[in-house]
C-alpha cells in the first residue's frame, strides 16, 4: 500500500493536520472568507470532532480529512449527523482508490467506535465534475449563491456510505 491513515489523537498530529491544510489553503478552493474557512478547518480540533491524516510510504502527509458531530442550526445537539469539514489530498496522490480508502476508513472508524451516526452532510463548491463525483455517494439537497461563489449541500445516510464503501472493501482497517 502506498498510503496509510492516522487518527489525530495527540497535539502533534493536530499540528500536522492544521499545518498541512494551511500550507495548501489556496488549493482547497473553499468558497468562504478566510476566517470562515479557518473555522471549518479548525472545528474538529476545537469542537467534538475527528481529524485524520493520510501519509505516503515516506511518512509525509499527503492528505487530511475531518468531521464534527451535529449542526449549527441545532446547536450541535443532533450528534447523529456528521458534518464533513474538509477532505483534501495532494494532487499527485488523488485517485478513486485513495478516495475510496478514505471513505472506507471513516465509515469503519465510526462503526468501530459504535457512534450513533445516521447521516453525513457536506458542502462543496458548485462544479460539474464534483457534482458527478459526489452523485455517487450523496444526494445534492441544496445549491446556494454565497458572496464567495456557489455552494452545493450534500447528504447521505451512514448506511448508504457503509454499503458503497463495502463494495470495494478487501480487508478491514479496524
Amino acid at each position: 500500500m502506498d498510503h496509510y491513515f492516522s487518527i489525530c489523537s495527540a497535539e502533534m498530529y493536530y499540528e500536522k493536520y492544521m499545518a498541512f491544510l494551511l500550507e495548501n489553503y489556496d488549493q482547497l478552493r473553499m468558497p468562504y472568507s478566510f476566517p470562515v474557512a479557518l473555522s471549518f478547518l479548525a472545528s474538529p480540533v476545537l469542537m467534538e470532532g475527528k481529524a485524520f491524516l493520510c501519509f505516503n510510504d515516506d511518512d509525509e502527509v499527503i492528505g487530511a480529512f475531518s468531521y464534527i458531530y451535529g449542526t449549527g442550526e441545532n446547536q450541535y445537539e443532533d450528534k447523529h449527523i456528521v458534518q464533513i469539514q474538509v477532505i483534501y489530498f495532494l494532487e499527485q496522490y488523488r485517485s478513486s482508490r485513495l478516495f475510496l480508502h478514505a471513505l472506507q476508513y471513516v465509515t469503519e472508524y465510526i462503526a468501530y467506535m459504535e457512534e450513533d451516526v445516521k447521516e453525513f452532510r457536506f458542502w462543496t463548491s458548485s462544479d460539474d465534475s464534483l457534482r458527478k463525483l459526489f452523485a455517487k455517494i450523496a444526494d445534492r439537497v441544496a445549491s446556494v449563491e454565497t458572496e464567495n461563489g456557489p455552494l452545493d449541500e450534500y447528504r447521505a445516510s451512514f448506511r448508504a456510505w457503509q454499503s458503497y464503501a463495502a463494495r470495494f472493501q478487501h480487508e478491514p482497517f479496524f
